[in-house]
């Protein structure tokens, strides 16, 4: 079947989808219970982020780690996880949905535990980057046992929307949780995870069905390798140039950036079976939703990060203090997500996904307007971005997640969600990388050293909503002129 995005000259070639079902179908517990053992992955991804972001400055302080050094125990985790989402999103197409989402979370698990145990910066970091390539595997796995249980269209919609509800649930629970546990000692939000691990490994040993019939192909595991080295080669080289400049070492990671990462375009063209059939890239919707994840993740984890030490080291507050003043923006996104595939069956997913975007850039501005106070009022200066951006991630995720992921068949359901998420991740990694070469430089006394990485996220949430709107004007432009 030819997939069509809005413009007839973007096609791509797949096997035969089903139509979208816009008529509700009534769920059974099974389904219910898919979807609660998927979302639980969601939601186990969510609360480690949240919790390692509010630790970051007591990690600091406990190890000596400056924040050139603090980004890694982010960046870690997210390019193991992008850097291998796609590879999990195929090794689920071809190994079975099941075991790699249960192989994932039993790996997830163990090095959860020992980043909780080690003592040295470096085994801390191996730690997140083995934490985040099991995450690569069990985060497409769980999209993609969604999106091949429930029927494209309303189902879809809906059961995307209550995915997202995880996350955000997750994304809350973690502030809140990490605290509290990080008053105590930092190292307890690497245990508590374990704990979630053996509940949803429990759970989805009994509930997730068995495969059926897999996809008959081979693994891209070259095409993998130049992806993953070249993602930490480049991002090596951005947090290093500022500090060192162009030394050997950098010149040589530069180098084998530019290398390794070209290879990775080479090889897919011309493998059998690639990691990324990049003539997937021809359906303009899809390469849309994975703009916008990058943009969304891209400026907001580096949003996080830079609250998160400002807050902290700069104007002092407790570590449950700054959990608590995050927490609005995912009990937003935990009330919104429920209803957004109403939302999205009524205005479709380039309208959501604008409204999303337009929400975080107010949301950065109006933090950079009024954040910078040395002795702020929460409700007038913090609160109101906070929301602004829990109302984007509330109307954004889902929307996203569905505008990758329709007219793809069952097939390649994995390598369509692995592919949008990789984009978030690798937008994360790449931004927070440029960010923190912005505002390192010594302990800050104000807001003045952040401002630099805050212009940024925002410039990066606004080039997302350009995007998305000149889509959109596009799409209006052709149906007049039809």
């Amino acid at each position: 079947m030819t997939i069509t995005d809005t413009n007839p000259q973007a096609t791509t070639t797949s096997k035969p989808v089903d139509p979208p079902s816009h008529t509700p179908s009534r769920w059974g517990p099974k389904l219910w219970a898919v979807l609660f053992v998927a979302g639980l992955a969601m939601f186990l991804d969510a609360l480690d982020v949240s919790m390692v972001g509010v630790a970051l400055p007591s990690i600091g302080a406990e190890l000596g780690l400056e924040t050139a050094s603090l980004q890694w125990i982010v960046n870690g985790y997210i390019l193991g996880y992008g850097g291998l989402l796609l590879l999990g999103g195929r090794m689920s197409d071809l190994l079975g949905r099941r075991q790699v989402f249960l192989t994932a979370l039993v790996v997830f698990g163990v090095a959860s535990l020992v980043g909780g145990l080690v003592e040295h910066e470096g085994l801390l970091i191996a730690s997140r980057i083995v934490k985040g390539v099991a995450a690569a595997f069990t985060a497409p796995a769980a999209l993609s046992i969604i999106t091949t249980t429930f029927k494209e269209g309303h189902d879809r919609n809906k059961a995307l929307s209550i995915f997202t509800v995880f996350g955000a649930t997750g994304y809350a629970s973690g502030l809140i949780a990490s605290g509290l546990l990080t008053s105590v000692d930092w190292r307890l939000t690497f245990y508590a995870p374990v704990v979630v691990v053996a509940a949803v490994l429990i759970a989805a040993f009994f509930v997730v069905p068995k495969n059926g019939e897999r996809e008959k192909g081979h693994i891209d595991f070259l095409g993998s390798a130049t992806l993953t080295g070249g993602m930490l080669a480049a991002v090596y080289t951005i947090v290093t140039v500022p500090e060192t400049g162009f030394t050997p070492v950098v010149t040589a990671t530069t180098a084998a950036a530019v290398v390794l990462l070209g290879a990775f375009f080479v090889i897919e063209n011309k493998v059998a079976h690639p990691l990324v059939r990049l003539s997937i890239f021809k359906v303009k919707s899809i390469v849309r939703a994975n703009l916008a994840a990058l943009a969304i993740f891209g400026s907001y984890i580096s949003f996080q990060t830079i609250v998160s030490l400002y807050l902290q080291n700069t104007l002092q507050w407790e570590p449950i203090q700054m959990a608590l003043a995050l927490a609005p923006a995912g009990i937003i996104v935990a009330i919104l997500s429920p209803i957004a595939g109403k939302f999205i069956d009524r205005y479709g997913t380039k309208s959501m996904i604008i409204a999303s975007m337009a929400a975080f850039v107010l949301g950065y501005l109006w933090f950079i307007l009024r954040g910078g106070s040395a002795q702020p009022n929460y409700f007038a200066d913090y609160l109101p971005a906070f929301l602004l951006l829990g109302l984007g991630f509330a109307i954004g995720f889902s929307s996203v997640m569905v505008q990758a992921t329709e007219g793809i068949a069952d097939d390649e359901q994995g390598l369509a969600s692995g592919l949008v998420q990789t984009s978030g991740q690798i937008g994360g990694a790449v931004v927070l990388a440029v960010v923190t070469g912005l505002i390192s430089g010594g302990a800050a006394t104000s807001i003045a050293q952040y401002r630099p990485g805050l212009y940024l996220v925002t410039v990066v949430a606004a080039v997302g909503l350009l995007a998305s709107a000149t889509a959109l004007l596009g799409r209006r432009a052709a149906v007049e002129a039809a």
